[in-house]
């Protein structure tokens, strides 16, 4: 075998139709697109969602709901985890920055300290809100809940 009868596999290769090429050619005439409407001429295409005339379902359907621009969003850190990252890395103090240099929280979140879990160590926390719970736990051990304007 060498390069002058390289061929590809039998049957990989056909060759396409060619349409409305005239009578002779067996497709010519209404080149396989049926009689008239819109369907037999060119740059045909149907509206994303068109159910033949009947009413579509995005139409059919009731819009319902709000979503309110202003909403304010926090990412969720309980007191479990705090009292992990304090054993872990022995840190007294936990920051919006430390929670982000060992992926607690993304990049751009707001940090809200909840309740759930035990607290045993004596940290200083700064976040943008807390719950009373929380909050309350922090200072029971002698730590600090500081919020972030």
């Amino acid at each position: 075998m060498d390069l002058s009868n390289l061929q590809p596999a039998k049957g990989s290769v056909k060759t396409n139709k060619r349409l409305g090429r005239g009578e002779g050619s067996g497709s010519g005439g209404t080149a396989s697109r049926g009689h008239k409407g819109a369907k037999s001429r060119s740059g045909y295409s149907k509206k994303v969602g068109f159910e033949g005339g009947q009413m579509p379902l995005q139409r059919r359907v009731p819009k319902f709901g709000f979503k309110n621009p202003n909403r304010v969003a926090y990412s969720g850190v309980n007191l479990d985890t705090l009292q992990t990252l304090a054993e872990t890395y022995k840190a007294s103090e936990i920051t919006p920055e430390f929670l982000r240099e060992h992926s607690v929280v993304g990049k751009k979140d707001l940090v809200k300290i909840l309740g759930r879990g035990e607290l045993t160590s004596k940290v200083t926390v700064t976040a943008h809100a807390f719950s009373k719970s929380a909050k309350e736990a922090i200072e029971a051990k002698g730590g600090s809940a500081t919020i972030i304007e």
